[in-house]
C-alpha cells in the first residue's frame, strides 16, 4: 500500500465524514425505525440532501404538512463544498464549520430522513429502490449533485487517481487528503491545479482554490509556484477581480494557462497532458475532471441531448423527459443560472412551492430565482457576483440590470461572505 493511499484512508476516517447506510432489514426505514416502504399517502421522496435536496424537504413539509416528505440522503453528515477551498488555504483548522447533520430535519419538520443509496427508479411503478427494498412516491425530486466524466481523461482511473491527483470537487476525504499533499510538499514545488470545460460546479471555485493554495504557500512554502491550466479559453467567473487579486498578493505565484485542456493524466508520474501532447508535471496535482449529472440521474434516464445534464421545466423544475420527477442544484440544466450552492438553494424553494401546487390541484408560481457567490482573494478579501433569474419563453434567463459583480476587492465582501454561510447552512440544517 503506497504512503498516498494510507494517508487517504486515514484521512478518510478523520471527523466522521464517512457515509453511513441504514442498517440491513426487511423494509427501508428511517434512522429512528420509522417503515417507509411501499407507497405513503401523498408522499414526496427526495433524493439528495445537499444545498438543494435539504431545503426541498424542508420546504414541502412547512408549505404543506399533510404532504409525507422522505428524504435519502447516504452520509449522515453534510460537507460544504463551498467555502472548503479556505480550509485548503489554512483559513479553517477544520471542515467543522462546514458540516452539518439531518437530525433538526427530522425533529423540528417530520421529514423522514433515510440514510440509504438509491439505485434504481421506477418510473412506471413510481418507486425507487434502495438496499433494504423499494420506497413509493407520488413526486420525485432529485438533488445528486455532479458525477465525473473521467472517461474523457486518458489514464484516469476512478479507483486510484483520486488517491494520488484528488479532485476535491465533492468536499470530504478529498479536501482533507488535498491539504495533506500541500503540506508535505517541499518549500520550492509545484502545484498543478486543472480546470475543465465549462459548465461545472461553481464556475469561480478553481480560481478561489488557486487563490487560496497560494496564500498557504506565501506563508509557508515561499519558492513554490502554482500552474493553472484551464480548459477554457478565459477565467470563467470574476476574471478581472481575480487577475487584480493574483497581482495585489500573489504576484509571480500563480501562472495561468487558458485553452490548456487536459485529456490525459500519468498519476503515478504525477503528470497532466495537455490534448495528449505536452506534458506538465507537479509535485501536487489537483485534477478537477469534467462533470455530469449525478449518477442517479443517469439510471433514471433523465440525461438532456447534451449528455452530460438533465433539462427541466424553467417553472417547475419537472423533467422535461419523464413526468413526475424534477430535477434541482448541480443536475439540472437551468439555462444561464449557475451550478451553484445559492442557485440550488433558490431553486429548491421554486420547486417545492409549486410540487405544493401540483398536488393541491392549484397553478404554479412563476419561477424567481436568485445567486450569490462569494470568492475570497485572500484571508481578508473577498469578491462576489449576484443575479436575479425569470422565466422567459420556457427557459431561465436573468432579469436584466439585476445584479452583477463586486466593483473591487472588499473586506467588507469577506464579512458578508462568512455571515452568507452560517445563514444557509443554518436552514439547511434546522
Amino acid at each position: 500500500m503506497t504512503n498516498d493511499r494510507r494517508n487517504f484512508l486515514r484521512l478518510l476516517g478523520t471527523g466522521g465524514l464517512g457515509a453511513s447506510l441504514a442498517a440491513c432489514s426487511t423494509q427501508p426505514r428511517t434512522s429512528d425505525g420509522q417503515d417507509v416502504s411501499g407507497s405513503g399517502a401523498r408522499r414526496v421522496v427526495v433524493v439528495g440532501g445537499g444545498y438543494g435536496g435539504s431545503i426541498t424537504a424542508k420546504y414541502l413539509r412547512m408549505l404543506d404538512k399533510t404532504i409525507e416528505v422522505v428524504l435519502i440522503e447516504p452520509n449522515t453528515q453534510f460537507v460544504s463544498c463551498p467555502f472548503s477551498n479556505l480550509y485548503l488555504g489554512g483559513m479553517l483548522k477544520d471542515l467543522k464549520s462546514l458540516t452539518i447533520g439531518y437530525d433538526k430535519l427530522a425533529a423540528n419538520h417530520g421529514v423522514k430522513v433515510v440514510h440509504d443509496t438509491v439505485t434504481a427508479v421506477d418510473t412506471a411503478n413510481k418507486t425507487v429502490t434502495v438496499s433494504s427494498g423499494t420506497v413509493g412516491y407520488d413526486r420525485l425530486v432529485l438533488s445528486p449533485g455532479i458525477d465525473f466524466r473521467t472517461e474523457d481523461i486518458e489514464g484516469y482511473d476512478i479507483n486510484t487517481t483520486p488517491l494520488l491527483m484528488p479532485h476535491a470537487w465533492k468536499a470530504g476525504p478529498q479536501t482533507l487528503l488535498l491539504r495533506q499533499q500541500l503540506e508535505d510538499m517541499p518549500n520550492g514545488g509545484t502545484v498543478v491545479l486543472t480546470v475543465p470545460l465549462s459548465p461545472f460546479r461553481c464556475p469561480p471555485g478553481p480560481y478561489e482554490r488557486a487563490s487560496m493554495i497560494a496564500m498557504y504557500l506565501k506563508q509557508h512554502k515561499p519558492k513554490s509556484k502554482i500552474v493553472v491550466l484551464d480548459a477554457n479559453p478565459d477565467i470563467v467567473s470574476k476574471a478581472g477581480l481575480f487577475r487584480k487579486g493574483w497581482k495585489k498578493h500573489y504576484d509571480g505565484m500563480i501562472q495561468y494557462r487558458g485553452a490548456q485542456k487536459v485529456t490525459a493524466v500519468d498519476a503515478n508520474n504525477r503528470s497532466v497532458f495537455i490534448e495528449g501532447m505536452e506534458e506538465v508535471k507537479g509535485d501536487v496535482v489537483n485534477v478537477i475532471p469534467p462533470q455530469r449529472a449525478g449518477r442517479i440521474a443517469q439510471v433514471a434516464g433523465l440525461i438532456g441531448p447534451d449528455k452530460a445534464w438533465c433539462p427541466v421545466d424553467a417553472t417547475s423544475f419537472e423533467s422535461t423527459v419523464k413526468k413526475n420527477i424534477h430535477v434541482i442544484g448541480d443536475a439540472c440544466s437551468a439555462g444561464v443560472m449557475p451550478k451553484s450552492g445559492y442557485s440550488a438553494n433558490s431553486q429548491a424553494k421554486v420547486c417545492a412551492t409549486n410540487i405544493v401546487a401540483l398536488m393541491n390541484g392549484r397553478e404554479t408560481t412563476e419561477m424567481s430565482g436568485l445567486n450569490t457567490c462569494y470568492s475570497y482573494l485572500s484571508a481578508r478579501e473577498a469578491v462576489s457576483v449576484v443575479a436575479v433569474y425569470t422565466a422567459k419563453d420556457g427557459k431561465i434567463i436573468a432579469v436584466p440590470n439585476s445584479g452583477g459583480v463586486s466593483p473591487d476587492l472588499s473586506e467588507v465582501e469577506a464579512v458578508y461572505a462568512s455571515s452568507w454561510l452560517k445563514n444557509i447552512l443554518t436552514e439547511m440544517s434546522t
